[in-house]
């Protein structure tokens, strides 16, 4: 130790010496109390001291070459803090160097030597000054203590690499440290936790605890720099890739400078403003690219929006705005061309020369909306594009079949990702036109669901007072539909909403007759399954009677369609047997078609089904053309129930009803015992159990075949009927009387009974089916009687008893 010397009072001093300093006993050390640092043993750190104690403290600790107790504010906040505001336990520390700066600032360097704990402080001193006990580290060696002491380096290590530009000297000093103690006091030195919690560690004498708290702050504070670091990593990846994407770009428009070829942007935007003019739009519709164009030329590349413009902007530009010179239409090609692709449908095709007559001597006037109904595979489709054909103009199918949600034909707003115009605007691109033939097929397959109605967009869609100002969603400008011939297709019309029905002119189609499909299969049915099939003409043919069995026996319908796949199937085994080589020609003749396409699937039973007392064959409307249905009576001894069965719906039973009530109202007249009403059952059956039926039409099938079940007396086998009744006996219209004889004609039935009110429909019939059937026309059901029953009345009611 130096001897005493005198430092500047900078605190009251005793009163007999106040210029003196004051001789620290030996067994007493100077105090300088610091504010949120704690320092520990082994470590050096600078502290700065500004408070006029703590510097004289400090300089008579320099000039007496003392070491010097650095202990832990409680409040940071006092600015002359007192022996009770201190901790209690602190460390003795050696002043390593004292610096005074330029500003007249005041800095020393420490290193903590040991823990000591403060017994009680001097009285007199101008600054802190205290009897402490030294604290030795303990010195336990247990595997308890190797164990947590590699644990702790490694975890102190791994909070190292983690600190962004951690010195590589922290990390080979705390690998190259081997006092456990030493290391727990180093990690938490360097440890990003509070002054409290340090100075708890500091307290802890014991060392596995020491070691253990310091372990759990460890564990907290490298999952904190984990994340931070995996957040700092991501962060700088998507700004490295931002920032490789900027220099690429301006490395490109440099390029492009230097090749004379300017900026891409701009000769884009040039381009896209040309190819606007160019497009013919009308004013609101070019107003509105422009401001997109502009828009767009604003956006960054690399804004999501600017794909969502760009598409937007190549629909506008894409779509047929302007309307092309129209070809003038040759009425004698359109009806050589509707002759050369349809057979038969006389009225169908003079309608459409009509209509074909009227647009070309009206071309701005506002044409009916044609909408084709009738069974599946009768040509509905294939009428649309012969007219397309006979206009000259392009053609386009758009489906409707199953389209439950209002977008798909309005398009969906551009706000959408994925959005598109509606199927409407879609196929006006597709056809390149705004004056094709747009074929909306499956009209009255339209659903609705929870996203709207289609059927009410269709609404403005088929209407000539609306459709030319056209809004879609994705579009939001008009387009004018006015010069799109729309032509619809439908199986049935019930589905059909009425305000929407009520737009278009509804041609229905019936079923062929069997001399119709002989003569369709020969001119356009053979052809095309020959080339399907890679057949030629001299290869393999058809005699006519091989496809009038077809028809006959391997067919059931009122259209070609499962015909043409008869006929496909035939000349695919021809084609199997030229392929081999065993042949070089095959005709086919009638005695081939078994070995061909198997057994005869459909018989002529109307002889057999008719053969005894209660049974009638009646005519039905499907969906898919006319049909023939039997009606079956009979009775059972019971009390006068009426049993029906065959999947009947309500006003078929209540057909039944009237039928029987019609029954027992002529009992007298038809030679029936009332009284048999009272002892039986009788039983009203429909074969083709599985499939529902309904309509009022076979009221007086039902009515015939009780009447011939409860005379006794057989229907003729060559007949058929439709009619609904009432009870008076009067034979009321029934619809479908078209499909139905033309149904009849196909079963090989020779005469059908019609109501007389529905002669208006006779020149609906078919000129092939009126020469081959009779017709007789009911006004009461005593006509159908007189007509149908063969023999006479017999003396049945008494078998019944």
């Amino acid at each position: 130790m130096s001897p005493d010397n005198e430092a500047p009072a900078s605190g009251p001093a005793p009163a007999s010496s106040p210029d003196l300093s004051i001789q620290i006993p030996g067994d007493a050390l100077i105090i300088v109390p610091v504010r949120n640092t704690v320092l520990f043993p082994g470590v050096v750190i600078p502290i700065t001291i500004g408070r006029p104690k703590s510097i004289a403290a400090a300089q008579q600790a320099v000039r007496e070459q003392r070491q010097i107790g650095i202990l832990l504010q409680r409040d940071a906040e006092l600015s002359e803090p007192g022996p009770d505001d201190l901790y209690r336990v602190g460390t003795i520390a050696n002043i390593v160097r004292y610096i005074t700066g330029p500003d007249d600032s005041h800095h020393v360097i420490c290193q903590g030597v040991q823990r000591m704990r403060v017994l009680d402080y001097l009285p007199g001193a101008p600054f802190l000054a205290a009897r402490v006990l030294h604290i030795p580290e303990p010195s336990t060696s247990s595997p308890e203590i190797e164990a947590r002491f590699l644990n702790l380096q490694r975890q102190a290590i791994e909070a190292a690499e983690l600190l962004p530009q951690a010195p590589q000297e922290l990390i080979s000093v705390l690998q190259g440290t081997t006092s456990p103690s030493n290391l727990a006091d180093l990690a938490t030195s360097y440890m990003d936790i509070k002054p409290q919690e340090k100075q708890e560690i500091l307290e802890t004498i014991d060392l596995a605890l020491r070691m253990d708290k310091v372990s759990r702050h460890l564990a907290e504070r490298i999952e904190v720099l984990r994340l931070s670091h995996e957040i700092g990593q991501q962060t700088k990846a998507t700004f490295d890739e931002r920032q490789r994407e900027a220099i690429l770009r301006e490395q490109m428009a440099t390029i492009q400078r230097q090749l004379g070829e300017g900026d891409g942007k701009a000769q884009e935007v040039a381009e896209l403003n040309e190819a606007i003019a160019k497009a013919g739009m009308p004013p609101e519709a070019e107003s509105q690219a422009r401001k997109e164009v502009r828009r767009y030329e604003r956006m960054p590349e690399a804004a999501a929006e600017a794909g969502m413009v760009r598409s937007y902007l190549d629909w506008l530009i894409e779509l047929p705005w302007s309307l092309p010179e129209e070809k003038p239409i040759d009425i004698a090609e359109a009806r050589r061309i509707l002759d050369e692709d349809h057979y038969g449908l006389e009225k169908i095709k003079s309608r459409i020369i009509e209509y074909l007559a009227v647009r070309k001597l009206a071309p701005q006037g506002k044409a009916p909306i044609l909408c084709f109904v009738g069974p599946p595979g009768v040509g509905k489709t294939s009428l649309g594009q012969s007219i397309a054909r006979a206009m000259g103009r392009p053609f386009v199918r758009v489906s409707l079949g199953g389209v439950h949600d209002e977008a798909e034909i309005r398009g969906h707003r551009r706000t959408y990702i994925g959005a598109l115009p509606g199927n409407i605007i879609q196929a006006i691109k597709k056809a390149g036109s705004r004056n094709c033939v747009m074929m909306l097929d499956e009209i009255d397959k339209m659903g609705r669901g929870i996203q709207g109605d289609p059927s009410a967009a269709m609404l403005e869609v088929l209407d000539p007072e609306q459709n030319a100002t056209f809004r879609d969603n994705y579009l939001g400008v008009p387009f004018d539909l006015s010069r799109v011939v729309f032509v619809a297709t439908a199986n049935m019309l019930d589905t059909v909403p009425g305000p929407l029905l009520d737009r278009m002119e509804i041609i229905s189609l019936a079923g062929y007759t069997e001399d119709e499909k002989l003569e369709i299969a020969r001119r356009y049915l053979v052809r095309r399954q020959l080339e399907a099939n890679g057949l030629k003409a001299e290869q393999a043919e058809i005699d006519a009677d091989a496809l009038r069995l077809i028809i006959r026996s391997y067919t059931r319908e009122a259209g070609v369609r499962n015909l043409e796949r008869e006929i496909g199937k035939a000349f695919r085994n021809v084609a199997v047997q030229i392929a081999e080589g065993s042949t070089k020609r095959v005709c086919l003749a009638a005695k081939d078609i078994a070995s061909l396409l198997g057994q005869p699937r459909f018989e002529n039973e109307i002889a057999m089904r008719t053969s005894i007392p209660g049974v009638a064959t009646g005519l039905a409307w499907t969906p898919v053309g006319g049909d023939i249905l039997f009606i079956e009576a009979s009775r059972t001894p019971g009390k006068g129930a009426l049993i029906l069965t065959g999947q009947l719906g309500e006003v078929m039973r209540e057909s039944a009803q009237a039928a029987l009530t019609l029954v027992k109202s002529r009992a007298s007249q038809l030679g029936i015992d009332p009284s048999v009403f009272e002892k039986s059952d009788i039983h009203v059956h429909v074969p083709a159990g599985a499939t529902p039926k309904d309509g009022p039409s076979a009221g007086v099938a039902m009515f015939t075949a009780l009447a011939s079940l409860l005379t006794d007396r057989t229907v003729r086998s060559d007949t058929a009927m439709t009619g609904e009744i009432s009870l008076r006996g009067l034979v009321l219209p029934v619809g479908g009387i078209k499909e139905k004889v033309v149904a009849a004609a196909a079963a090989g039935l020779t005469r059908v009974m019609l109501p007389a009110r529905n002669r208006r429909d006779f020149d609906e019939i078919p000129q092939g089916a009126r020469d081959r059937l009779d017709f007789v026309w009911l006004e009461r059901v005593d006509d159908a009687i007189a007509a149908v029953l063969e023999g006479t009345s017999s003396t049945a009611t008494a078998a019944a008893e």
